[in-house]
C-alpha cells in the first residue's frame, strides 16, 4: 500500500527536487536525498495528500502548519550536520514528524518536541509507518526549555518563530554545533543560523525572510 502511493508521487516528488529546491540553491546531498526518498504524502493530513509536493505550507492540526518543502530543506542544510557521522539533533516542534524523517533518514537521532499533544500522537503515528522511531524520540513539553537531559546537541531546528532565541537551546547546544531558528514578530520573521563559538557567545548569520506560526512558551510568544 506505502509502496503503491509512493510510485504515485514520483513525480511530484521529482519537480519538488529539481524546480522548488535545485534552483532555489539548496546543494547538500545528503539534504536533497533525504527530500527525494521520505514520503512527503505520508506526513499530511489526508484531505491534503494531492498537495503534499507543493510550494506552499499545509495546514496540520489546531492551527499549525507542515512548512513549505523549500523552507524544510534550507534550514536543514543550514544546519551543516556531518554526512559521514551520525549527529544528534534537537527539534522544537514535532509537527506531522516529517522534518524528523528527514533528519532521521540522513542518519542522524533526533530529539523532538511538541507542545501538543495531538500533534505529538500524528508525528509518531506517521514516523512508525516508516521504522524510523528508533531515530527519533518525541516529548510532549515547552521547547523552549530545551531538552536537558538529552544535551548536549550537534544541531538544533526551530520550526516556528520566536521573538529571541531562547537561552536553553544555546546552552544546549555544543561548541560548534548550529540553531537554525526564525527570528521576529508575530507576522514575519528572518531565518536565522546562530553558531555557537564559546560557551557564552554565538555568532549569527542571516539567511532569508520567512513566516512561521509562532513559539509558545518561555522565551516565545504568548498564546
Amino acid at each position: 500500500m506505502i509502496k503503491a502511493i509512493y510510485d504515485q508521487f514520483a513525480e511530484p516528488r521529482r519537480r519538488m527536487l529539481e524546480e522548488q529546491m535545485v534552483m532555489r540553491g539548496i546543494r547538500d546531498k545528503a539534504v536533497l536525498n533525504a527530500f527525494g526518498t521520505v514520503p512527503r504524502e505520508l506526513f499530511v493530513c489526508e484531505d491534503n495528500i494531492h498537495k503534499a509536493y507543493e510550494d506552499h505550507p499545509l495546514p496540520t492540526f489546531s492551527g499549525q502548519t507542515l512548512s513549505q518543502p523549500y523552507m524544510m530543506a534550507l534550514m536543514t542544510q543550514l544546519l551543516e550536520l556531518p554526512s559521514d557521522s551520525q549527529a544528534k539533533v534537537l527539534e522544537i516542534g514535532s509537527g506531522s514528524g516529517y522534518q524528523a524523517a528527514i533528519l532521521a533518514h540522513m542518519g542522524h537521532r533526533v530529539i523532538s518536541l511538541e507542545r501538543l499533544e495531538e500533534l505529538a500522537n500524528f508525528a509518531k503515528e506517521n514516523l512508525f509507518k516508516l521504522t524510523y522511531t528508533d531515530n527519533v524520540k518525541i516529548f510532549v513539553r515547552d521547547g523552549c526549555l530545551g531538552c536537558p537531559e538529552e544535551a548536549p546537541f550537534d544541531g538544533v531546528i526551530v520550526t516556528a518563530a520566536a521573538p529571541k532565541i531562547p537561552k536553553e537551546l544555546i546552552e544546549q547546544t555544543k561548541i560548534g554545533g548550529k540553531i537554525v531558528i526564525p527570528v521576529g514578530d508575530i507576522f514575519i520573521q528572518e531565518l536565522l543560523q546562530a553558531v555557537k563559538i564559546s560557551d557564552n557567545k554565538i555568532k549569527v548569520n542571516h539567511s532569508v525572510g520567512c513566516r512561521f506560526v509562532p513559539l509558545i512558551g518561555k522565551d516565545g510568544f504568548v498564546e
